[in-house]
């Protein structure tokens, strides 16, 4: 495969790649600590509502939905049906941020901070930081939908399924994986 296959452009790639690398390393780094003591992670993670994390699931890879069918529209020429799919994907987003926010305010009421254990550290930095990217990912949305060029919509729906990927790698470390 020649790199002049890939869809969209290359520094797009080499971005998503980049993210991925940092949100693994962060990964990487949360599973070298659970080694150090995997009783304390367990009991850590027990005390998450995993029905947050399966709710959020469902809705960025709903919202993930509404940006390829964006991009498929803008490839049509269908700029409605482009900025509609848009517009629902970061409507997601919103969503995801709204639920991670009532996730994060029951665990702070819980006396659950980021200095709890070290499992709570790697926690709210690797699911604040991909929060982080869901608001980027919102903005990026939106802006495109206001003019929603076919270059412009691979573009920002290649984002948005990059943070789908983020949340997919990180969500069996902090959620499932005990």
């Amino acid at each position: 495969m020649d790199l002049d296959d890939l869809p969209g452009e290359l520094i797009m790639w080499i971005l998503i790649g980049s993210e991925i690398l940092v949100f693994a390393a962060g990964v990487t780094a949360m599973s070298a600590m659970r080694l150090t003591d995997p009783a304390g992670f367990a009991d850590a993670q027990a005390m998450l509502d995993g029905r947050m994390a399966a709710l959020n699931t469902v809705v960025l890879v709903t919202s993930g939905l509404f940006a390829a069918r964006a991009e498929r529209a803008a490839g049509a020429g269908n700029r409605r049906g482009a900025r509609r799919g848009l517009m629902l994907a970061a409507l997601g987003g919103v969503i995801f941020l709204m639920v991670k926010a009532v996730e994060y305010a029951h665990d702070l009421s819980a006396g659950i901070g980021i200095d709890t254990h070290p499992f709570f550290t790697f926690y709210f930095l690797l699911t604040g930081f991909h929060a982080a990217h869901v608001i980027a990912g919102v903005a990026v949305l939106g802006l495109v939908a206001l003019r929603p060029r076919p270059d412009a919509v691979q573009a920002g729906a290649m984002f948005w399924h990059m943070v789908d990927l983020v949340w997919v790698l990180i969500l069996p470390p902090i959620y499932l994986l005990m």
